[in-house]
């Protein structure tokens, strides 16, 4: 843990993170305390906010919040997730991470080496000045005097080639960092990116729906999420075939792109299945978006660019869910998807938002 507080500072930190530890009822392991001390101590003024928020909502800090909290604030492992308590690694796509951030650091190791080197010859030359200077101060004639000046010249020169070398190799490795810094952001890019439809992955959804919830909870905004399906795509595919479908969830694809707005992630959640994040977006407008999404979609017609068929219209079915602050994350999309699937039950091609599903679910008998 970093630490530029003086002794005691860092005693009253850890204090009342204890203090408050115990009294939130918050387990005394290493990453809570990590978190806890740096709120007292203030250094993230974006942790600071985001705990306050919570603790001013009096919100409860179960394990699951816990860990969210410290991987925001306390970690770079994006190739994880932790919704639903469930942790699941993509081993390949880690593996060619990992495999570039090796590469970086041995580029680094290397620039550091000949960095020692330099800083030997520089010693070693200031050496050679040095004595130079001794000796000049005895006032030798004028023979040795030119020895001497001969010796420092080349000394010189020695040095000169040193930075040069150095020069040559600091310029390439800079280059070839800045080369295995763009392919590591390129692999990162690519394993968020679903790569049929172009747009965001299923991995992508879990980190950016946590984030989006964080700074919900942080700045008090509204929080929606729109789940759609493609009603009846099974039979479209035993139809038409698999290779017209997926061309389907390109065109679906590409409808989302163009429909949301620029803080909006659309995301193939898989199969026919997508989503919509929608941050700073009340249940109101969330639902008016689905409806345009919806009517966008089943206004066009499905033609095949192979035989100019007209394979007739596709429809979805929208569930739309609001966050309420302080829940699982797990529970927020499980009732998007209730409402969802209300939509389908209830005759699809159509948005149903949560506030309905208990008025469509439930009725009295006559």
């Amino acid at each position: 843990m970093e630490q530029s507080e003086s002794p005691e500072q860092a005693k009253e930190f850890a204090r009342s993170a204890l203090s408050l530890m115990i009294a939130k009822k918050i387990a005394a392991n290493p990453n809570n305390f990590t978190v806890w001390f740096h709120y007292f101590s203030n250094k993230y003024p974006d942790l600071r906010r985001t705990l306050d928020i919570l603790l001013s909502n009096d919100q409860e800090f179960t394990a699951s919040r816990n860990a969210e909290i410290f991987e925001k604030f306390f970690t770079f492992d994006g190739e994880r997730t932790a919704i639903d308590g469930e942790r699941t690694a993509f081993d390949g796509e880690k593996a060619a991470i990992s495999e570039a951030a090796g590469n970086i650091e041995m580029e680094l190791v290397e620039v550091l080496k000949y960095l020692g080197l330099a800083g030997d010859g520089a010693a070693e030359y200031g050496k050679v000045l040095e004595a130079f200077s001794g000796e000049i101060a005895e006032q030798k004639g004028e023979g040795e005097l030119k020895s001497l000046v001969t010796s420092i010249l080349s000394s010189t020169r020695d040095m000169e080639a040193r930075n040069k070398k150095l020069e040559v190799k600091l310029n390439a490795s800079s280059t070839e960092v800045r080369q295995l810094r763009d392919d590591l952001e390129g692999m990162r890019v690519e394993a968020m990116t679903d790569a049929l439809t172009g747009i965001a992955s299923r991995k992508l959804f879990d980190l950016e729906l946590k984030r989006a919830a964080m700074e919900a909870m942080e700045q008090g905004e509204e929080l929606c999420l729109l789940m759609l399906d493609i009603d009846r795509f099974k039979k479209f595919n035993d139809r038409y075939g698999h290779l017209v479908g997926d061309q389907v969830l390109k065109l679906l694809g590409a409808t989302l792109t163009q429909c949301v707005k620029g803080q909006d992630t659309a995301v193939r959640y898989g199969g026919e299945e997508f989503c919509v994040i929608l941050p700073g977006t009340g249940p109101k407008d969330a639902v008016k978006l689905a409806e345009k999404i919806r009517q966008r979609v089943s206004g066009k017609k499905v033609i095949s660019r192979k035989t100019g068929e007209d394979l007739g219209k596709i429809t979805i079915s929208i569930g739309v869910g609001a966050f309420d602050f302080g829940e699982p994350l797990s529970q927020f999309i499980a009732r998007s998807d209730g409402a969802l699937y209300t939509a389908k039950r209830t005759g699809r091609d159509r948005v149903v938002s949560q506030d309905e599903v208990q008025d469509k679910e439930l009725a009295f008998g006559s």
